[in-house]
């Protein structure tokens, strides 16, 4: 079964003596080689149930970005863009084609972002269906006519059994993420996790699209009745996907977005949502999905008779997702782009408990916080963590930035004032103490006061200083329980509340010390509140 392809071939990339190459299939194709090689089950409803095995989540100390070139001197280099060689990379790159000879080999040819003007041609090759088909339902897919003028402008070489030798192949395991800007090309291999591939583009957009005005963003954008445009930042588990997909406005995307000067544009043409307890009555739109023919859901366990799924069984995995075109969600907005932004919603899931659910930012906290990205990494999500924990992730998304945090921040900054966009800080986490004492934020009060603050109905209410980080707090919100605005009269501890308050305050400050040379003076003192 070989499909018709571009005229540019992948012998162009240095692969040969393949066995077959099977191009642009869709999901109909790829679920039969999936199953004919035992690599996945159709569940109840239609979804393809697969597992991905030892990695459940990304491996950020596995990813590397090759040394030398033009883009040398624009790397934030450090913890988060590890440095490796050219010789490195072109040894594993070597085995990689050797390995890819005498194999099946599936190609996808897909589209980066929504706007033509910014779009990134991306080629996508794996030994695995499934993953294949994965890539088809996370990016837009091209017409007849443009694939068969497709040139890739980068390359992702996937081979998720393929392992690394770390004392051979200069690798930190058996995992390796490895991009070269000067070859325009992507090496991934040891690891099943399929968000690896997404991501690696993230990271692309993310160097490329600064140069030519555009903020590239971890969030997710929708838009409302009257035609306005929010986005929401945050981390993975911190609500984008759940808040964003609301039944009253229109979706634009889940995940990654660029803000140019004609307004917001995804980056993707599909969603991948977390699906851990997930229902049908806490998020119907989602659930819906994992009932339909082309998802894939990724280590969810389900019922070996009915193939039921059990969204509540986390025993293969915390981090279990579901992978779907963004159309199997039925509100969407089908260019992929809207206007420049009203507001911006940043979202924290606050481990210790003190934040209050929703406020309001200046210009200068909204920077502030942009920079800090505070939030706790949810269990599963990254390899290692298997309860939350308070971290500080720059832009709400350091392990995808290959620039410095302040080039980001500087343009968000440019982009609220010429815009005017108002910016909330909502915290998803605990209320009433920290992780294991407290709870977690209820879902339906966080829509509430989202819905509130985007429909303009926040603005004209009252706010209080917040004691300890100078944030503005309504003083009230419709179908929101007045106690629940303020985290201290949650907790039965005030003195308890206050020490904690106290010790975030400390590690805010502490964390953006790396930061200060690089911002302004209002903006250093914006996480700094004297009453």
């Amino acid at each position: 079964m070989v499909s018709q392809g571009s005229t540019f071939g992948i012998s162009d990339q240095g692969i040969v003596n393949h066995d077959a190459v099977h191009w642009n299939l869709g999901p109909e194709a790829l679920y039969e080689e999936t199953v004919r090689r035992g690599l996945g089950t159709v569940t109840h409803g239609g979804a393809l149930t697969v597992e991905t095995g030892k990695f459940t989540g990304r491996s950020p100390n596995d990813k590397f970005i090759v040394e030398g070139g033009a883009s040398q001197d624009s790397i934030w280099w450090g913890a988060v863009n590890k440095g490796t060689s050219e010789e490195v990379f072109d040894n594993l790159h070597r085995q990689m084609l050797a390995y890819y000879q005498n194999r099946d080999l599936f190609v996808q040819d897909l589209h980066a972002g929504s706007a033509a003007d910014y779009r990134l041609n991306v080629r996508v090759v794996s030994d695995s269906p499934w993953h294949s088909l994965f890539a088809r339902n996370m990016f837009l897919r091209p017409n007849q006519d443009e694939l068969a003028n497709f040139r890739p402008e980068f390359t992702i070489l996937h081979a998720p059994t393929f392992q690394a030798v770390p004392e051979r192949d200069g690798t930190n395991s058996e995992v390796f993420i490895m991009v070269n800007f000067e070859k325009r090309l992507i090496l991934i291999g040891g690891t099943r996790y399929a968000g690896e591939i997404k991501k690696s583009i993230f990271s692309i957009l993310n160097y490329l699209l600064p140069e030519r005005g555009v903020l590239p963003m971890h969030c997710s954008a929708n838009i409302g009745e009257a035609g306005d445009t929010a986005i929401f930042f945050g981390l993975s588990g911190t609500g984008k996907t759940t808040l964003s997909a609301d039944g009253s406005r229109k979706l634009i995307g889940d995940d990654e977005h660029g803000w140019s000067d004609q307004g917001v544009f995804n980056f993707e043409g599909g969603c991948y949502a977390k699906v851990i307890n997930l229902s049908p009555e806490m998020e119907p739109e989602i659930f819906a999905t994992t009932r339909r023919f082309g998802t894939v859901l990724e280590n969810v366990v389900f019922d070996p008779v009915t193939r039921i799924p059990n969204f509540d069984d986390n025993s293969l995995a915390e981090n279990t997702r579901a992978s779907y075109p963004i159309d199997f969600i039925p509100n969407i907005e089908e260019s992929g782009m809207g206007g420049q932004p009203e507001n911006i919603v940043m979202l924290t899931a606050d481990a210790f408990g003190v934040l209050p659910p929703i406020s309001e930012l200046t210009p200068e906290q909204a920077m502030y916080h942009f920079l800090s990205g505070y939030t706790a990494r949810v269990a599963g999500t990254e390899r290692g963590v298997t309860e939350p924990q308070a971290t500080f992730s720059t832009c709400f998304g350091a392990p995808f930035m290959p620039r410095h945090p302040s080039v980001y921040a500087k343009m968000l900054g440019e982009k609220m004032a010429r815009t005017g966009a108002k910016c909330w800080l909502v915290n998803t986490g605990w209320s009433g103490g920290a992780y294991g004492t407290g709870k977690r934020m209820s879902i339906h009060h966080t829509r509430a006061m989202v819905r509130a603050a985007l429909d303009g109905r926040l603005a004209s209410i009252a706010k209080v200083k917040d004691e300890n980080f100078g944030l503005n707090i309504p003083e009230m919100c419709p179908d929101v329980p007045k106690e629940v605005l303020l985290p201290k009269t949650t907790w039965n501890d005030a003195t308890a509340y206050d020490q904690t308050a106290r010790d975030l305050r400390g590690r805010f400050e502490q964390n953006f010390k790396q930061f200060e040379s690089h911002v302004t003076e209002d903006v250093k003192k914006a996480g700094i509140y004297a009453a």
